[in-house]
């Protein structure tokens, strides 16, 4: 093995951190990513910054805090000027590139008001969030009587569905995500009822089958010069629909037993109450829903898993597996009906934790090779790992992560965080207009420590749970007096975060030191009764000497 040259990131949309046989699932069998985690690290505490799509993708792209970068949900723009992993990487001499999905929205004011043409490099990274682009989809092309989500949804994948045949003026839905009823019409993969019917198109045609071709075809081309790949699929996220073979792979008899109970919806948080009782809650409550849904849920995952296969193994043939780092990740997770729940947006652990699988080629991580590391780890801390792969000094003034590479070295870091943090802006949410009047001050914020995890909801009382006695999250003490110290406790980390410096990123803590000291050899002299006042270094420009003459002078 080499030193680690390269980087390939992978990220999955909503695959749950518990969704993969390496994590103990124990029906669906992930062989081909248990194999990477056992040549790597798997970090089995890993949580992501939001748990949502857009605002998460911000935190990893930019190494910093949603209340740092402002991208706060979906289609939210990411404001001009906000340093992203592109530029960081580049800065130390590596290249990165877009192969998939971002859900990035850009900040078409701001680069209007900066004078940014589009069709420019700088205004090409700038919208999509710092990356060069191999190709861009954000695997979403829903149609409503407004039109469609995302006009340039897919946009590629649809030209060349096209081209293979697949006609008319949406095959992302009519082929890709939906199936056929027993008239041949559309029966469409938004309704959850055909979860289990097969997508009508051939298994290599599919979304994830054609983003990993793509990933391949980007690094055959690459060169010699380092690079960073974002190999980012849309899928296992719904719609939940798979091709054949995947659709039957999986039944109701192995859909795990749901996670919820009755007295957790008697008991539930107002904020809670609000998406449970949404639309997306109210389908998800029902057995016969999740007995369709989550068989095909687990057949995407099989699916992208065979794809890391196929994927690692060309890796090898063509010898990059001994230069590349590879990173395995995921936005977020997906409630499947636990909690009452559907979807993502909130914090109990099947939405806010992810997997996170690290491999780094180098002889200097075999230390760490095959083990599981328990400690807390942000989303945010990938971007710092990057630059410091890339060769880069470190960039904390911007960067509000931490590298991960000493844990690949089967070291531990000194003073390691105690907590983890995670944000959510929900009056932004269609599903809870009517609870969110506001669209402010509807935030949420979770701190999650070794044992505990507190959630924070303005205006409302809190939520606590006790990870060690009750990991399954069902027991809310976020009103139980005997635990107020606990929760006062955590509350302190959220007000420690919270006034932490995170907006000063034009100068590093070494410009501040530099500039501390610059008044002493700059001629700012204050508060010096005579030159005995001050170091000679600040009087030396302002010691007695011949006075040159002015106008008023009087003659010699």
């Amino acid at each position: 093995m080499a030193q680690a040259k390269n980087i390939l990131f992978i990220m999955f949309d909503q695959l749950r951190w518990d969704y993969l046989s390496c994590a103990g699932h124990p029906h669906l069998h992930t062989p081909h990513i248990d194999a990477l985690a056992a040549d790597a690290v798997r970090f089995s505490r890993a949580y992501v910054q939001a748990p949502v799509c857009g605002a998460s993708r911000m935190s990893f792209y930019t190494g910093r805090y949603v209340h740092s970068h402002g991208s706060t949900w979906n289609r939210v723009p990411l404001q001009v000027g906000e340093h992203t992993m592109g530029d960081h990487l580049r800065d130390a001499g590596m290249d990165c590139w877009l192969v998939g999905k971002t859900h990035m929205v850009a900040d078409e004011e701001g680069m209007r008001r900066l004078g940014v043409p589009r069709d420019s490099i700088i205004g090409v990274r700038t919208e999509q969030c710092g990356f060069d682009v191999w190709e861009r989809d954000d695997g979403m092309r829903p149609e409503g009587i407004d039109g469609l989500y995302d006009e340039g949804g897919a946009k590629k994948y649809i030209e060349w569905l096209r081209a293979r045949g697949y006609e008319g003026d949406n095959p992302w839905h009519d082929f890709a995500n939906s199936s056929r009823d027993e008239d041949g019409n559309v029966a469409s993969g938004w309704f959850l009822k055909n979860a289990r019917k097969p997508a009508h198109i051939a298994e290599d045609d599919s979304e994830t089958p054609y983003m990993t071709t793509r990933a391949m075809d980007f690094m055959e081309q690459a060169g010699e010069a380092p690079w960073c790949c974002h190999l980012s699929y849309i899928k296992p996220h719904w719609p939940y629909i798979a091709p054949p073979p995947y659709n039957d792979m999986y039944g109701a008899e192995q859909v795990l037993p749901v996670n919820r109970s009755e007295a957790e919806w008697e008991e539930m948080h107002p904020v809670f109450r609000a998406y449970a009782e949404s639309p997306v809650g109210r389908g998800f409550a029902r057995d016969h829903v999740r007995d369709e849904v989550i068989p095909a849920y687990m057949s995407l995952i099989k699916q992208c898993d065979d794809q890391m296969g196929r994927l690692f193994a060309w890796l090898k043939e063509t010898g990059r597996w001994d230069d590349t780092m590879i990173v395995l990740t995921s936005d977020h997770g997906d409630y499947l009906g636990d909690h009452w729940l559907g979807e993502k947006d909130l914090f109990h652990d099947c939405s806010v934790r992810v997997p996170l699988i690290i491999r780094d080629p180098s002889p200097s991580a075999d230390a760490g090779r095959g083990t599981e590391c328990d400690a807390l780890v942000e989303a945010i801390d990938l971007a710092p790992t990057f630059l410091e792969v890339a060769g880069g000094a470190p960039r904390p003034h911007i960067l509000e992560g931490r590298s991960l590479m000493p844990f690949l070295r089967g070291e531990t870091p000194d003073n390691w965080r105690q907590y983890a943090i995670s944000e959510s802006e929900y009056g932004i949410i269609p599903s809870v207009k009517g609870f969110a009047q506001g669209v402010d001050d509807p935030r949420q914020f979770m701190v999650v420590t070794e044992r505990w995890k507190f959630i924070h909801a303005e205006g409302f009382r809190p939520m606590l749970f006790d990870l060690e006695n009750d990991p399954q999250e069902l027991n809310d003490l976020g009103a139980d007096p005997d635990h107020a110290d606990i929760r006062a406790t955590l509350f302190g980390y959220l007000n420690d975060w919270a006034r932490r410096l995170s907006q000063r990123t034009t100068m590093s803590p070494a410009d501040v030191d530099a500039e501390r000291d610059r008044s002493l050899t700059k001629g700012i002299l204050l508060g010096a009764w005579d030159e005995n006042d001050a170091p000679e270094t600040a009087t030396r420009s302002y010691a007695p000497k011949s006075a040159p003459r002015g106008p008023h002078d009087g003659s010699a």
